[in-house]
């Protein structure tokens, strides 16, 4: 996942997925998804992680730049990605 701070992708842990604003190491509960559409295609989804605590700031910050596309909780966002029976 992208940290807003950084722009560049977390490492892969083993751990629970943790929020991405800066300094939080709460565990995740939100996906925030979002796109530039100066850099992305229309259909692409970049993310970023919240906690509880974080969700609406970090909303917030790519709502007034026309960025934001959705905000689900991270097991519906890991449902979606699951693969059919």
């Amino acid at each position: 996942m992208n940290s807003p701070e950084s722009g560049s992708a977390a490492a892969p842990s083993a751990t629970a997925p943790v929020c991405s604003a800066k300094g939080c190491r709460a565990d995740a509960v939100w996906v925030l998804a979002w796109n530039n559409p100066k850099l992305h295609t229309p259909d692409r989804r970049k993310t970023w992680l919240a906690c509880d605590e974080h969700r609406e700031h970090l909303s917030q910050f790519l709502g007034v730049r026309g960025f934001l596309k959705d905000v689900v909780t991270l097991a519906e966002w890991e449902s979606r990605d699951a693969p059919s029976s």
